[in-house]
């Protein structure tokens, strides 16, 4: 049998190195989902139903027999979901009340055979702990633009990693993509990931 095609529906360069580091070679086609547009009842829900809408988009414009993978991730702290901060002052204001906490980092996952039109989707969550950077290093911090681009406005591979003490649960899920999670998924479409390596 011929290499399946992997489609990740995700712009984000954390997400395909994860998927490159775990020998996939997928292609990247940005689903151009309206995030603003969906809402759900609970952070985990929401991370779920934008990466549902980001794969099926990206699915249903799609025709070869691609395995499509959508991923969205929101930060849960005091029941509230998390994205990518508005601005730099945002990305402030939500540092500020996460230092010296924890939050909950969900991350929904959806895959799609487009040959078979079987879909598989759930959400990961992992617990971080944050530290308790001052004030001058998140000026320091919100200055690279980084927190801008992640959702939390944080990220574990990146310059926030030093403020980030510790996690319970999967750090790619954290960085964007569980690579477990992805292989159950996988697996309930009756496809291995081992199959999949480049």
């Amino acid at each position: 049998m011929s290499q399946r095609v992997v489609v990740l529906a995700s712009q984000s360069p954390a997400r395909l190195g994860l998927l490159r580091q775990a020998g996939l070679a997928p292609e990247v086609v940005v689903s151009g989902v309206d995030e603003d547009a969906l809402s759900a009842d609970s952070p985990g829900e929401l991370a779920l139903v934008l990466a549902e809408a980001k794969a099926r988009k990206v699915a249903g414009e799609l025709t070869d027999g691609q395995l499509v993978i959508g991923c969205d991730s929101v930060l849960e702290l005091d029941g509230q979901a998390l994205g990518k901060p508005a601005d730099a002052a945002d990305a402030l204001v939500r540092w500020q009340a996460m230092r010296g906490r924890e939050g909950v980092l969900r991350t929904g996952h959806c895959v799609i055979d487009t040959a078979t039109g079987k879909e598989a989707s759930a959400t990961a969550s992992t617990t971080v702990r944050f530290g308790t950077p001052d004030d001058a290093e998140l000026a320091a911090y919100i200055a690279t633009g980084e927190p801008l681009y992640v959702a939390g406005a944080f990220t574990l591979d990146g310059r926030s990693a030093p403020f980030i003490e510790g996690i319970d649960g999967d750090p790619g899920n954290v960085i964007g993509l569980s690579l477990p999670l992805l292989r159950v998924l996988l697996a309930d479409l009756d496809v291995r990931i081992t199959d999949l390596w480049a």
